[in-house]
């Protein structure tokens, strides 16, 4: 799969993003000048495919806060969730799943699916009021029935992308 550089990112955070080892991320990009790298530049993601070959895909919108699933481009089921909260903001921008661990426990709910910005994913949880409310520290929170459904339909590196 193919990542655009963003401003301010490294091939070190981008690895860490990706949960690959940094040398994992050097080879699948010969050529590359580990030190520099450019707003726009595109690498090689090993072992994930592309979003674009998947039928599904993910629209968060944080201020209606929902996760729309779609099939092959097609409203497949919309779902209430909670978001960040202030000075906790769940990030904006494009993002895959990059893994799935049912059972993580604690506030997590009953499945967690990371997404391809460390710290942040799309998690059940321990406190159902939370849903519909900007309560969280920046990942995407759901009933869990919902998020075990959507765990069992989508792929990893299913496309997510969360916007305002």
């Amino acid at each position: 799969m193919q990542h655009t550089v963003k401003a301010g990112e490294t091939l070190w955070n981008t690895s860490e993003d990706y949960r690959i080892p940094f040398q994992s991320l050097l080879n699948a990009n010969p050529g590359i000048n580990p030190d520099i790298i450019y707003t726009g530049q595109l690498l090689t993601i090993p072992g994930f495919p592309s979003p674009e070959t998947l039928p599904y895909s993910i629209l968060v919108s944080l201020r209606d806060r929902t996760l729309t699933l779609r099939h092959l481009g097609q409203v497949q089921k919309v779902y209430p969730v909670a978001v960040g909260r202030m000075l906790h903001e769940t990030p904006t921008g494009k993002y895959i799943i990059i893994n799935k661990a049912p059972n993580p426990g604690g506030p997590y709910g009953t499945m967690w699916m990371s997404l391809s910005k460390k710290h942040y994913g799309i998690h059940g949880t321990n406190d159902p009021s939370s849903i519909g409310r900007d309560v969280s520290r920046g990942c995407i929170r759901m009933y869990n029935h919902d998020v075990e459904e959507l765990a069992r339909i989508i792929p990893i590196g299913t496309s997510v992308t969360i916007t305002a």
